[in-house]
């Protein structure tokens, strides 16, 4: 995680009233010259600035058509700040208003740590059958190490097809050669892998901190997905114990889960998919209908909101939300557009090459393929 300076004066003793003042005063000034990019888990009065909001995939590409922006202001976490930057269409500046909002599971996998696993797994397993795929929630350098891999990058939404598509004929059976090691969240590449069909018996665990990943080389021969060990904790806050309780009280309720959750959550969820998902499964659902949710407390709070006809509660009766995501607050959004409309540019988020390059290959790749295999 990187570190934030303190603010400067007047920021950190103004008001909310003034600073939303501060903000609107800036983004009149600055028009189309910034566009502001919020994630779904941001705070709501930050959502409420945003240009678009969305989850990591769908800001991802709507940060490859902000082509008239100066500057694209990203409400989000440092990963995502970074793909913005590689995706970019121009010259455009991005900018993280809090450099401290960094992603816990980002940082459990970092590049280095990967490469000297990768290393080790080749010693077993030939080199060519073997696919990194890295869930977006990561950083620019491991997504760079997958593109050189010849891998791509993943999202919760199109996971599924991603790593169908790598194993080919094998994800059903034993016999293909194909293998994915997947980065780095575990419970989304386990969740996925059964979906497929997939026997937990193709599937392992790769541990960083234990040699060889803590397998035996007869363990790596019959593994097809290896998973790393990373994990949100956000979403391991949810408990099968939780959603029981849920349906002993309510038998109506559907249960709605994100796939980082653990799988025996994910197992006893009515429907499973990314924040998109989540938020548009419930908006399209009917009037009266009960939900409890598995995912970050802010969007669990906001679609409440946004259907006062239904009831919608969390899976967790007492979630947190993500302190991360949460960093970027009115002071900091304040802060970085004043500093636009005076010229400066602060908290650039800039990934040089030859990362810039070789990160762009796998998000390109994944890009590429969803837009293929949707056509199909």
């Amino acid at each position: 995680m990187l570190y934030q300076e303190p603010l400067p004066a007047p920021y950190p003793q103004l008001s909310d009233a003034d600073l939303t003042s501060r903000i609107h005063a800036a983004r009149a000034a600055l028009g189309s010259r910034v566009v502001i990019l919020a994630h779904h888990y941001q705070r709501p009065e930050i959502v409420g600035f945003g240009d678009f909001r969305g989850d990591s995939l769908k800001l991802a590409q709507l940060a490859a058509t902000q082509e008239k922006a100066e500057a694209i202001v990203y409400c989000g976490v440092h990963f995502m700040a970074e793909s913005a930057d590689i995706l970019k269409p121009g010259q455009q500046k991005v900018i993280l208003p809090d450099l401290g909002a960094g992603c816990d599971m980002a940082d459990m996998a970092q590049a280095e740590d990967v490469a000297e696993a990768w290393a080790e797994l080749v010693e077993h397993v030939p080199a060519a059958d073997l696919i990194p795929i890295t869930y977006i929630n990561s950083t620019a350098a491991l997504k760079a190490f997958v593109g050189i891999k010849g891998g791509l990058v993943c999202t919760s939404s199109n996971a599924k097809k991603i790593v169908s598509n790598a194993l080919g004929a094998s994800v059903l059976g034993t016999s293909g050669s194909r293998r994915v090691f997947f980065f780095p969240d575990q419970h989304l590449g386990r969740n996925t892998c059964v979906a497929l069909g997939m026997d937990l018996g193709q599937i392992a665990l790769w541990d960083p901190e234990l040699p060889l990943g803590g397998l035996t080389p007869e363990v790596i021969a019959r593994t097809r997905v290896f998973l790393w060990k990373g994990h949100c904790p956000v979403h391991m806050m949810f408990t099968a114990k939780q959603v029981q309780a849920i349906r002993q009280k309510d038998p109506a309720v559907r249960i709605i889960a994100h796939p980082e959750c653990s799988m025996d959550v994910v197992g006893l969820a009515d429907d499973v998919g990314s924040t998109e998902f989540i938020v548009s499964s419930i908006a399209q659902s009917a009037p009266g209908s009960s939900w409890a949710v598995g995912t970050e407390m802010n969007l669990v709070k906001r679609i409440a909101q946004e259907n006062p006809d239904k009831k919608i509660i969390s899976i967790n009766p007492f979630m947190c939300l993500c302190g991360t995501m949460n960093r970027i607050d009115l002071a900091h959004l304040a802060w970085a557009l004043d500093a636009l409309v005076d010229g400066r540019y602060v908290n650039v988020i800039a990934v040089d090459e030859p990362i810039r390059s070789q990160a762009r290959l796998a998000l390109d790749r994944m890009l590429e393929l969803s837009v293929s295999l949707e056509k199909k």
